[in-house]
C-alpha cells in the first residue's frame, strides 16, 4: 500500500463521542484473512477484502458468536485497526476492503477517529480504504445508512454496498445515496453463464450502475464459464473462490492468478 500523503481532518485529535473516549476491552480476539478482488480487464488486483477469522483461522461465525449490543461498537472500531494494521504488516500492495456495522455508529464524523489514528499510524491513504456496509446487520434506516457513507465519502474512503441485490440492499437504496460500487449479491451470480433471467438482472444493474457512475463487483464468481458471462455483460471487478481463497493473514499475489484462463 503506498505511503499516505493525506491530510486529516481537524476532528483527528478530537475527544470523540462518549463511546469512543472510553472503549474498554473486547473479551475475545481475532484476525483477518485476505481475499482478492481483481480486475479482469487489466489484470491487477482491484483491492483485497478483509474477512474475520479467529486468531488460528477458524471462521467468522465463531468470532461474530461473540458479538452483541454491548460490544458492538467496540468490535466494529477493532476491526478496522486490525484489518489496516495487519494489511500494512503484510505490504498489501492494493486497496483495503473493510466490512462495518452500520448499527455501530452513533455520529460517523466522530466514530470514523479510531480509523484515521489507524491510517495515518500505518501510512494508509485514506483513498485506498473501502468500506463495506454490511447488509447481515439488517439495515433497516436506508437514510440514516446514506448519512454514515455521505460522511466516509467526504472524509475520503471509498464505500460500498456489500451483497447488492439481497434485503434491503437494493434499488431504493440508491435512490438515497450513491455509493463509489455495489458488489453484486452472489445469489445473483451463481450459474449466471446457464441462466437467461440471472443475466438479464445482471445486465440491467450494470447499466443502472454505470448511469449513477458507480463500480460493479460480482462477488461468488467460482468458474471460468461464470467470468466470461460477467465479462460479456459489461462487468470487470470480480471476487470469488476462481481467483483466490481467502488466506489466513496472507494474500493472493497477482502472479499466482490463472489471467489466461479468464481470455
Amino acid at each position: 500500500m503506498a505511503k499516505s500523503t493525506t491530510i486529516f481532518p481537524a476532528f483527528l485529535t478530537s475527544s470523540g463521542c462518549k463511546h469512543c473516549a472510553n472503549p474498554g476491552g473486547l473479551p475475545f480476539d481475532f484476525s483477518y484473512a485476505y481475499q482478492p478482488i481483481v480486475d479482469i480487464g487489466d489484470r491487477k488486483i482491484f483491492a483485497y477484502e478483509a474477512l474475520v477469522r479467529g486468531v488460528n483461522g477458524e471462521s467468522a461465525m465463531s468470532v461474530l458468536a461473540h458479538v452483541n449490543a454491548d460490544n458492538r461498537y467496540l468490535f466494529d472500531q477493532t476491526c478496522r485497526e486490525k484489518a489496516i494494521g495487519l494489511a500494512a504488516k503484510q505490504q498489501l500492495p492494493s486497496r483495503l476492503s473493510i466490512n462495518f456495522l452500520p448499527n455501530a455508529i452513533y455520529r460517523p464524523e466522530l466514530c470514523i477517529r479510531t480509523t484515521l489514528l489507524a491510517a495515518e499510524k500505518y501510512n494508509v491513504p485514506l483513498s485506498d480504504i473501502i468500506f463495506e456496509a454490511v447488509e447481515g446487520e439488517m439495515v433497516a434506516d436506508g437514510p440514516r445508512l446514506a448519512e454514515i457513507l455521505k460522511e466516509y465519502q467526504k472524509i475520503g474512503f471509498l464505500t460500498a454496498i456489500d451483497d447488492f441485490g439481497a434485503g434491503y440492499a437494493g434499488l431504493n437504496l440508491l435512490a438515497d445515496f450513491q455509493p463509489d460500487i455495489v458488489k453484486l449479491d452472489m445469489g445473483l451470480i451463481r450459474a449466471v453463464d446457464t441462466s437467461k433471467p440471472r443475466q438479464s438482472i445482471v445486465k440491467a444493474l450494470v447499466t443502472i450502475a454505470s448511469e449513477l457512475d458507480i463500480m460493479v463487483i460480482a462477488e461468488g464468481v467460482e468458474t471460468v464459464g461464470e467470468a466470461q458471462c460477467l465479462s460479456q455483460l459489461g462487468i470487470t471487478l470480480m471476487q470469488g473462490y476462481a481467483f483466490g481463497r481467502p488466506l489466513f493473514e496472507n494474500f493472493t499475489k497477482p502472479d499466482e492468478i490463472d489471467w489466461s484462463a479468464l481470455a
